[in-house]
């Protein structure tokens, strides 16, 4: 009985290992979305979909593969002390994981018609976060086919992730998800 049982945990414990896991948040709107085609676009048997809402570090550590997915919702609530967003309670526990052998990779959404100074800078602030941590973060995209002024989420030249626009560049969304995926397929192994 004690054999069986430990088997299964084992297998279990493997099962979520082999699983990307999605986090993303705010739990309904434009992130949602775009969660929602990157994992039928992957292979939704091999996504699990987790909500930052009520997250935390144990959940990170569950998965070996981690796509992280952030809204930039304006400079003037990034910068002030509100914190009643999914991301701002979830960000602390980012810092708590443990990111030895995982693999990273992180999409962001931002505006870059209202706020084209601060374009994708979650997205940005989320990176520099996992850096601290020497998480191993993929799947850079280079910013030329790109309007905006600034972002945090440049790194050296390049976007540290996906930028996406879905209030004013909603069409390039699909097209932009799948020249992506591509690049981060062999790290990610679907």
């Amino acid at each position: 009985m004690f054999g069986a049982n430990l088997r299964y945990k084992i297998s279990k414990k493997l099962r979520d290992m082999s699983k990307i896991g999605l986090f993303f948040g705010p739990e309904k709107g434009s992130v949602h979305r775009v969660a929602e085609k990157l994992a039928a676009a992957i292979g939704e048997d091999k996504v699990e979909m987790v909500s930052v809402n009520d997250a935390s570090y144990s959940d990170i550590d569950k998965f070996d593969k981690i796509i992280f997915g952030i809204s930039t919702v304006g400079k003037e609530t990034w910068d002030s002390e509100y914190s009643n967003t999914d991301w701002s309670k979830f960000f602390p526990e980012v810092s708590k994981a443990d990111y030895d052998g995982k693999v990273v990779a992180l999409f962001g959404l931002g505006d870059h018609v209202t706020y084209p100074d601060h374009f994708v800078n979650a997205m940005g602030r989320l990176a520099k976060e996992l850096a601290k941590k020497d998480a191993k973060i993929v799947g850079s995209v280079d910013p030329d086919d790109y309007e905006f002024e600034e972002s945090e989420a440049l790194i050296d030249g390049k976007f540290v992730g996906l930028p996406l626009d879905e209030d004013f560049d909603p069409e390039l969304t699909d097209e932009r998800i799948s020249n992506w995926l591509k690049s981060i397929q062999a790290e990610f192994g679907f």
